[in-house]
Formats: C-alpha cells, sequence, structure tokens
C-alpha cells in the first residue's frame, strides 16, 4: 500500500495532508516525528505546494549507466555530488525562470529521496531506516554556465530551478526499479529506471551523511537518466516517477 503525503495550502497556511487509496485526511503533529491522521479533506479545494521545506537538496551527478554512456564519460569511481539551495524549490504548477543571459537550459527528471531523521555517518546496512520516501525533482540545470564553470552551483541553484513533488510516497520499492521519465509538451524524452543507478541508495546515504549531516525534510536528488534536452519559454515539462506521480511546470522567461 502506498501512502502520499502532500503539503497543501489551507487558507494561506501550509498544511500536511495523506492520501491513501483515493481518501485524503490532514496529518495532525509533525510530519517527522509523532503525528496521526486527522478530518478528511476535498483535495481539489487546495492548492499543492511543495510536499517539504528541505534545508538542502544533494544532488548526485552522472549516476545512471545510460546517461554517462550518453555522455561519452567513464562511470566514477565515487558519488560526485552538488547541492541545489533551499531557494531554488518550487512547487508543482510554478514556473521554471529562464533567467535572462544564462543560455541553454535544460530539464533532468530524478527520482529523489526526503530524508525522515537525523542522519550523520549512517552505515548502508542502516540506511533504509533514514529514508521517509521518494518524491519527483527536475534538476534544472543552465547547460552553458555548467560546461562554462569548474563548480555546479552557479548552473543549478538559480531560483526556480528546482521543482519538487507533487508529493512524498510511502511504499514504493526503490531498489527493485523504480520508473523515472522526462516529458516535454507531452513528448517523452528521457526513460529509464532506477536499476540503472550507478550507486544505490544505501551507499548514497552513507556517503553523503559521512560528510555532512542531513536533516528531516533534507532531499538526495539519485541522478537523471539519458535523455536531457533543452527547455524553452512555453513548453511545459513534466517529471513522472513511479509510484509517487507527475510533476509539471510551465517554462517562462523573466524574473520570478
Amino acid at each position: 500500500m502506498i501512502r502520499r503525503f502532500y503539503r497543501i495550502d489551507v487558507a494561506g497556511k501550509p498544511r500536511h495532508a495523506v492520501e491513501e487509496s483515493g481518501e485524503w485526511r490532514f496529518v495532525e503533529g509533525d510530519l517527522f516525528g509523532q503525528f496521526e491522521l486527522g478530518d478528511t479533506l476535498d483535495a481539489k479545494a487546495h492548492r499543492i505546494l511543495a510536499p517539504v521545506e528541505p534545508s538542502k537538496i544533494v544532488c548526485v551527478g552522472l549516476n545512471y549507466k545510460d546517461h554517462a554512456a550518453e555522455q561519452n564519460m567513464p562511470l566514477p569511481a565515487e558519488p560526485l555530488i552538488f547541492i541545489k539551495p533551499s531557494t531554488s524549490v518550487i512547487a508543482p504548477g510554478e514556473p521554471i525562470v529562464l533567467h535572462e543571459g544564462i543560455g541553454r537550459v535544460d530539464h533532468e527528471a530524478e527520482a529523489a529521496l526526503v530524508i525522515g531523521r537525523r542522519a550523520w555517518r549512517v552505515a548502508e546496512e542502516e540506511a533504509h531506516r533514514y529514508v521517509f520516501g521518494i518524491t519527483c525533482v527536475n534538476d534544472v540545470t543552465a547547460r552553458g554556465l555548467q560546461e562554462k564553470n569548474v563548480g555546479y552551483t552557479r548552473a543549478k541553484g538559480f531560483d526556480t530551478f528546482a521543482p519538487v513533488g507533487p508529493c512524498v510516497a510511502q511504499g514504493v520499492d526503490f531498489g527493485a526499479g523504480v520508473t523515472v521519465e522526462g516529458w516535454v509538451n507531452g513528448v517523452k524524452r528521457q526513460a529509464s529506471t532506477t536499476r540503472q543507478l550507478i550507486f544505490p541508495i544505501p551507499r548514497l546515504i552513507a556517503f553523503i551523511s559521512s560528510i555532512m549531516t542531513l536533516l528531516p525534510g533534507d532531499i538526495i536528488s539519485t541522478g537523471t537518466p539519458a535523455g536531457i534536452g533543452t527547455l524553452q519559454a512555453g513548453d511545459t515539462v513534466t517529471i513522472k516517477v513511479e509510484g509517487v506521480g507527475e510533476l509539471t511546470n510551465p517554462v517562462v522567461v523573466g524574473s520570478r
């Protein structure tokens, strides 16, 4: 049974809700601590927000075998990580902004983990205990800036460059292989499965938590498969992760 946790706008205030077997109920208490389920609600009456407010998104570069082959690059010996700031996060339906002067901007469909408890130096065999669930992330990238700079922060860190959502799903067997797709204007551009991951989830959590403390709500975005492509103003981009749902955002030019 899959449970999907959403964050919604209720009269101007964010609330968490859970959907299970089509029924929506409010979450009362701490999503990452003690909580219980409250009253039922009409999901259509509320705007969906980004499902969590991470202190950071830790992204993993070149973590799909098919993407490495697409880029004609050797498989990395250890995870290649970088951070997207919390200010880059936007909700489903919010626009991805193509900021002036940054050149080509690409979509990158990714399945991501949401951390459920404080994690520091976690052993691989214990890693599953720190995962709250999985979600969709679009690792929007200013490709020209990425190629120009040694680090990824500038190319990946613009406001609106981290659409997240629509929910955090529990009960999805990530290790068995979850389908990840990227669509632009109704055309499928990316399609793969997490069986293509070079570094599996336990390895990523152990590696990242040996460097930095992961906090409840933080996101580990596990990498993008082959098929990345350019976004243009007027496009609509959708990320689909099996068991989670669809994350859709329009693309515009200008300031946020």
